[in-house]
């Protein structure tokens, strides 16, 4: 299986979805003009993945804004984590928020709410560079 890289934009986020390291990234803003055209790709590809995961899956998202539609897109791919937890399989979720971004820590932990998958809370300042 390939891996599914997509470079940023202005309106949209890096995704690095890796199937031979089971790891995934999302970082950047998610504002598409058509989620359902972008995130489609993205769940389109997890799905696939699922059908042979790696042992452990880590999804890591450092977003710094991300609108609506996007949140349910991103929530879709968090359910489809409890499915490779459900089937045996390890997963796990790394939130990175900005230290002054309590919005974005609130979102992580509402998703952590609605998810049977552990979540690693990542906080860093405005003056550090984030590798996600």
């Amino acid at each position: 299986m390939d891996t599914l890289i997509i470079q940023a934009t202005a309106q949209t986020p890096l995704i690095n979805l890796n199937s031979a390291t089971g790891i995934m990234e999302i970082k950047g803003r998610s504002i598409p003009d058509d989620p359902e055209a972008f995130w489609g790709s993205v769940l389109t590809w997890f799905d696939n993945y699922m059908k042979n995961p790696s042992d452990e899956t880590l999804v890591k998202i450092d977003l710094e804004y991300f609108n609506i539609t996007s949140s349910k897109r991103i929530l879709f791919l968090l359910y489809k984590l409890n499915e490779l937890v459900d089937s045996g399989k390890k997963a796990k979720v790394e939130w990175y928020y900005r230290q002054s971004d309590e919005d974005m820590y609130e979102v992580g932990q509402d998703y952590a709410f609605m998810v049977r998958v552990p979540f690693d809370f990542r906080e860093y300042s405005d003056n550090d560079l984030v590798v996600a």
